[in-house]
């Protein structure tokens, strides 16, 4: 498992994007016809719920790339509870800029507060039973930042991407299965001798496979679609052998009860894939 640091490479060209995306070829047109240039104003960030803050630093970001004269100071710390009418940030300087960026730097804001506040959830949760797990089900470009959403949150990230972990997966399986009997341990076999320095997760749908996963070798393995009492089952006959992950069907209802079962890790998609947008506003200060 890895925490990611916000990848500044990859965010600025979101950033650039977004803000290409929102400015056109004219830029921003109601602003610069109302606003004079030289008005200077000072604007906050306000939680309109109770969320876990994550994204203050790709917000300061997005408003230094329209004007290095605005000075972003924030009032909480990623990972920080924010109860509904924190003020979570200042932010004073050129007001164009600021009335330019607002919507594009909330945007991202309240994505990652919405990745955040999900995380906490679950592990709550959880416990220290289990770890709850991120998946790649992520925004297409924004893996990065949302699985450092899922950290901040307090949650823990998976595989960052098909590079840094072999994972067998249910259609790995088939493939592999097209050539006998075997096909876990003949996978695994294979990823160890052309990967030795990768870690080997296997994905089982039954007791069956679970046993050859065990006699692979490989350090994690992921218990697909199973109910409580199979992954019971299942953390009984791997005593310790590796790793159990339960995955699919995982809901806020049901991860106290499978948080009890034993098993190491459970994955949920929703925390990247389901979540909802946090209600954030700035307002400007008179």
């Amino acid at each position: 498992m890895h925490t990611p640091e916000i990848d500044w490479k990859r965010t600025d060209i979101l950033i650039q994007l977004a803000l290409e995306e929102d400015l056109g070829d004219l830029g921003d047109t109601t602003t610069n016809s109302v606003i004079p240039a030289d008005l200077k104003a000072t604007a906050v960030l306000i939680a309109k719920e109770d969320l876990i803050c994550a994204g203050l630093p790709v917000a300061e970001r997005l408003f230094h790339t329209l004007d290095l004269e605005i000075v972003f100071t924030a009032k909480v710390k990623e990972g920080e509870a924010c109860p509904r009418g924190t003020v979570m940030a200042e932010i004073s300087g050129p007001a164009r800029a600021l009335l330019t960026g607002e919507r594009t730097a909330l945007n991202f804001l309240q994505r990652l507060c919405g990745v955040a506040t999900a995380s906490h959830k679950y592990q709550e949760l959880a416990g220290e039973r289990a770890k709850i797990l991120d998946t790649r089900k992520t925004t297409p470009g924004w893996r990065n930042l949302e699985k450092y959403a899922v950290a901040v949150g307090g949650a823990f990230n998976h595989r960052i991407g098909l590079y840094d972990r072999i994972m067998i997966k249910d259609n790995h399986r088939e493939l592999a299965g097209m050539e006998g009997k075997g096909g876990i341990l003949r996978s695994v076999r294979r990823a160890r001798e052309m990967y030795p320095q990768l870690e080997i997760e296997v994905e089982v749908d039954s007791l069956d496979e679970l046993d050859e996963a065990l006699l692979s070798g490989a350090e994690y393995i992921l218990l697909d679609n199973m109910d409580n009492e199979q992954v019971v089952q299942a953390v009984g006959i791997a005593r310790n052998k590796a790793r159990l992950e339960a995955s699919g069907n995982v809901t806020l209802g049901r991860i106290p009860s499978l948080s009890e079962t034993g098993v190491d890790f459970i994955s949920s998609g929703a925390l990247t894939h389901s979540v909802k947008a946090c209600d954030i506003s700035m307002n400007i200060k008179i």
